[in-house]
This record gives structure tokens, sequence and C-alpha cells, in this order.
């Protein structure tokens, strides 16, 4: 399949208000982001987690060319390529981690390089505590300066210190189909299980977790989930799940016992009602929802209590899903939505093994 264009997404950036809170101590500094010609967007930011949360204008221009910044020499298991890559993580100086997934390894790319380094994994595919089985997402934790991954295969998830000699890592938890990854301010560790149909939040060193989403079986109830993939937590602890094979991105209250349906819902399909297996998402603070709708290669813009979405980016380009964030699926369309340090959108793509970027815009590429 030839995909004859690629996605992008924001262009430049100014300064405004920003309220950051450092362990416990809440700070305002100024700082303003453009969006395209005129939008502004005031950002909040929580160094524990290094997570940004702008309002984004409705009125934002969403740019369609990119700029390769990881991979893009095919795929492969060279350190300039990748293969199959899921989630990534962008850390505070923009250096990326990849869950570089047929190559069974975390891989650590800065901003500008050529190459990457292995910095998990990497010593085939294996149960050992030194290998990886289809790692499908990676995140890193400020806290502890280590990488927490989703080692879907081997139904665990796994810590990797980011230290200078390590070479192996530990169990965090077990007996667990984990894809996606998150973690809230508090660090509270929250994974979807896509065999149990649920995502639970766990405190690290904890085995068991608490369940917040779903964990009634299999099947489209308020109370229930179908391959839940990404999840998305606010600073109250809101669980956003991109229930992907009920074609809807749920909403979970804390504490609630059902969940609410934000977009879609409206079975399967590509009106500005539906959704097609949705995938990443990310929440803004004042509600807004962009999602990953990725059997329609879009990415869609929900805004709060809204009955239908917006088409943003996509639609005129294959997007291609390998494992949609953290799945061997192969022939799926794909996008996630991250935030990261600075202040910008990150859309993940899928297209010629590599990760794309336009000025503040990263992309995976998965085809």
């Amino acid at each position: 399949v030839a995909v004859a264009s690629t996605l992008a997404v924001i262009l430049t950036r100014k300064r405004d208000t920003t309220e950051k809170t450092t362990m416990g101590t809440t700070s305002v500094t100024t700082s303003t982001m453009t969006l395209g010609l005129k939008s502004t967007v005031t950002t909040r930011m929580t160094t524990s987690t290094f997570t940004v949360i702008p309002n984004i204008p409705a009125n934002a221009r969403w740019n369609q060319s990119g700029v390769t910044v990881a991979g893009g020499h095919g795929g492969g298991n060279a350190t300039n390529q990748l293969n199959r890559p899921q989630g990534l993580f962008v850390d505070d100086d923009r250096t990326m981690v990849i869950a570089d997934y047929y190559n069974n390894r975390i891989i650590q790319w800065k901003m500008g390089d050529t190459n990457g380094q292995v910095v998990a994994g990497g010593n085939s595919q294996g149960n050992r505590l030194d290998q990886l089985n289809w790692p499908a997402d990676v995140l890193i934790d400020k806290e502890t300066d280590s990488l927490i991954v989703c080692d879907r295969n081997n139904r665990r998830v796994v810590r990797w210190s980011r230290r200078s000699g390590t070479t192996q890592g530990e169990i965090l938890i077990n007996n667990i189909t984990c894809w996606g990854l998150a973690m809230d301010g508090q660090r509270y560790l929250y994974i979807a299980d896509t065999n149990k149909h649920e995502v639970r939040r766990y405190q690290i060193g904890d085995k068991n977790g608490t369940i917040v989403a779903g964990g009634n079986g299999e099947s489209a109830g308020f109370n229930q989930l179908n391959s839940p993939y990404y999840t998305f937590v606010d600073q109250e602890q809101t669980v956003y799940v991109s229930d992907r094979d009920n074609h809807r991105v749920m909403k979970w209250n804390k504490g609630a016992k059902e969940g609410i349906v934000v977009a879609g819902g409206q079975g399967q399909g590509n009106a500005l009602t539906q959704l097609s297996y949705p995938q990443g998402l990310f929440v803004d603070t004042l509600g807004t929802i962009y999602v990953a709708d990725s059997w329609n290669n879009r990415v869609m813009r929900w805004p709060k209590e809204a009955k239908q979405g917006t088409v943003i980016v996509g639609g005129n380009a294959l997007i291609l899903l390998v494992t949609a964030l953290h799945r061997p699926l192969s022939t799926e369309q794909y996008i996630d939505l991250l935030y990261e340090h600075w202040h910008t959108l990150n859309l993940l793509d899928v297209f010629q093994y590599g990760i794309q970027c336009s000025d503040e815009l990263i992309f995976l590429n998965l085809l």
C-alpha cells in the first residue's frame, strides 16, 4: 500500500500563562502557544508527570506534512530502524522512548539523532528479565528515573532503571494482558487489560490493583468494555478509555460503577457521530476529546457533551495501525495522541516505520 501524504500538526509557540505544580508547591509562570496564525493556548504543566494539558482552540490549524525524527529507513532491527513501533513517551528534554514492538526492545531517540539507543530488551524475543516479548507501551517514571513497560506477550509489566549499566528489568505486575499505560500526578499507574476488558489502577508495588473502568465482562453495557486500548487520566483521576471494539470513548468518573459515552457509541461507521475502532486519545482541560479514529483514517475532535465530532486531520491518507499502540493487528489504522512537556500535541501516525514531527509535533509511523 502506498501512502502519498503524512500527517503533522501544530506550528509555532509563544509564551503565556502556565500553571506549574512541583512537589506540592504551586507556582505560576507565563506562557502562551500560538497555533496556526492567531489561536492561543493556555497550558497547564505538572512536573511529576511532565504532562501538558492545554485548552486547544477549535480554530487551531492542523498541518498535513511532517519530518521524520526516528526510524524511516524501512522495517528492521538496526538502530536507525523501527519495526512496528507502538507506544512512545516524550521526556521533558524531548527525548523519545519508543516501544519497538517487533524488535522486542525499547529504543531511546534524542531529537536530531540519526540513530536510537536500545535502553530495554533488545536481546531477542523471550521471557528472561533482560528480554521483552512484543512490548506495546512505555512511560517514564520521573520519581525513580525508570521506564515502565507493557511487556504484552509476556503478560507482565516491567520496570527498567534508566541509569547507566542496567542490563535487566524487574517485574511489577504479572498475569496481565496489558495494552496501554498511563500515570497520574500521584504516581498511580493505570493499565488497560484487553483480555479482561477492564482498566485497573495500581500503586507502585501493588500487585492486584483496583478496577476503575469495566471489569464486568466483554460487552457494550455502560459498566462494560470491549477491548480497551488506551486510557487518559485527568487531574481529578477521571479515566477516559478508548473502548475499541465498542467503537466509542467512555468516561469513568472517580469511583463510578458505570461509564458515560463521550464520543461515538452509535455503532461502527464513518459518520461524524460514529467511530470505527478508536485508538489513542487525549482530553484537554475543557473536556474536549481528541481521538484516533483508526479505521476511518482520521483524528476527530469532540467538544464536551457534543453529539458529533469534527475531523481535524486525516481522511485522505491511510493511517495503518499495527497494533494500535499495543497489539499486533498489522493492517489496521492507528494514530495515538500524546502530549509532552514542550506544549505540543503529538499524533502517532502509522506509516513507513518512522516517527515524524512538524515543529511541535511528533508522529509514530508504523507501516
